[in-house]
């Protein structure tokens, strides 16, 4: 094996058990961090230098995104005017691996006279940060993955991780659901596939429409010149079935000659899966995961059709 691939190796193993050693490393101090952002009634505002600061972005940019509102402040910038963004209802998650970062240090009086809640993260205990802090998460490692222990490596991913169970640990406490993320998330695909409803993305205009006695060489044009996958069979103007690509196939295997005679309502699915028009897009994707099918016929509140989805049309 190369010294390369060996190195890469190496360097998995040392921040993974950096990671499972926090499991060990939780103190109270956490349940009691957590339920304070909690009760918040301002801002959790996240501050760290270098690499800390990068990693303290993304915890902010993580927790503004599952329902906790948060954002960063560089500690070198508090000093030039951001701390006016600090109100006394907002709590401070401090971020230092060594708990002694003077651009950090140099906050606590500020913030003990604003009265603001400090939790630290680091990854020692006895530092100057996680002695003037209400609470202390502990994220030490034993030794970080670079082979002089210089570089910000697993310390830095043990954050991450870190930050993460806090967020985590905030959406269920909140009972923040999938439909209020897709809420903070409206520009991505993520968002629209979880706001969206089957009426937004249906056919409800030129169906392939036909009644049960039908022949199925008519019901064949019918769903070629309206480009679709199936036809839906209407019997005094309710939905009686569905006919398919696979069931006309099905059909010529079994009557062979006398396929043309066939009708409609000789093949077709009497029961038919339907969804609302109300549903959103992933209720009908699971409903087609699971019966394996790639149509459904959407259905206003009265039953009645409302139009056709196909698995294509949620392709966002």
């Amino acid at each position: 094996m190369s010294s390369i691939i060996e190195s890469a190796k190496n360097t998995f193993r040392k921040e993974s058990q950096a990671i499972a050693d926090l499991e060990y490393q939780l103190t109270p101090d956490f349940e009691k961090a957590v339920l304070a952002i909690v009760k918040c009634t301002g801002k959790l505002i996240v501050t760290g230098m270098g690499k800390s600061g990068l990693i303290g972005r993304k915890i902010a940019a993580t927790l503004a995104s599952t329902g906790t509102p948060a954002f960063f402040m560089h500690p070198a910038d508090a000093y030039h005017g951001d701390l006016g963004m600090i109100s006394k209802d907002d709590i401070i998650l401090g971020i230092s691996n060594s708990g002694q970062t003077d651009e950090i240090l140099r906050l606590i009086p500020f913030l003990q006279e604003n009265g603001n809640t400090l939790i630290a993260m680091t990854g020692n205990p006895d530092s100057s940060l996680a002695r003037h802090s209400a609470y202390h998460l502990n994220i030490a490692v034993k030794e970080e993955a670079c082979p002089m222990s210089l570089a910000p490596t697993s310390s830095t991913t043990a954050t991450l991780a870190m930050g993460d169970a806090l967020a985590i640990a905030l959406i269920n406490e909140r009972d923040f659901r999938a439909e209020d993320f897709a809420r903070f998330h409206p520009g991505g695909t993520l968002g629209r596939r979880l706001i969206t409803r089957v009426g937004d993305v249906m056919r409800s205009d030129n169906l392939a429409l036909a009644a049960p006695d039908t022949k199925l060489s008519d019901v064949i044009i019918e769903i070629s010149n309206a480009r679709m996958g199936v036809a839906v069979i209407m019997d005094s103007g309710r939905i009686a079935g569905l006919v398919s690509d696979g069931d006309v196939r099905r059909a010529m295997q079994k009557y062979r000659d006398r396929f043309f005679e066939v009708t409609a309502g000789e093949v077709m699915t009497r029961t038919p899966k339907t969804v609302a028009a109300d549903a959103r897009i992933t209720e009908a994707e699971e409903i087609m995961r699971k019966y394996k099918i790639h149509s459904l016929i959407v259905t206003n509140p009265d039953g009645g059709l409302a139009g056709v989805v196909e698995l294509y049309d949620m392709m966002l």
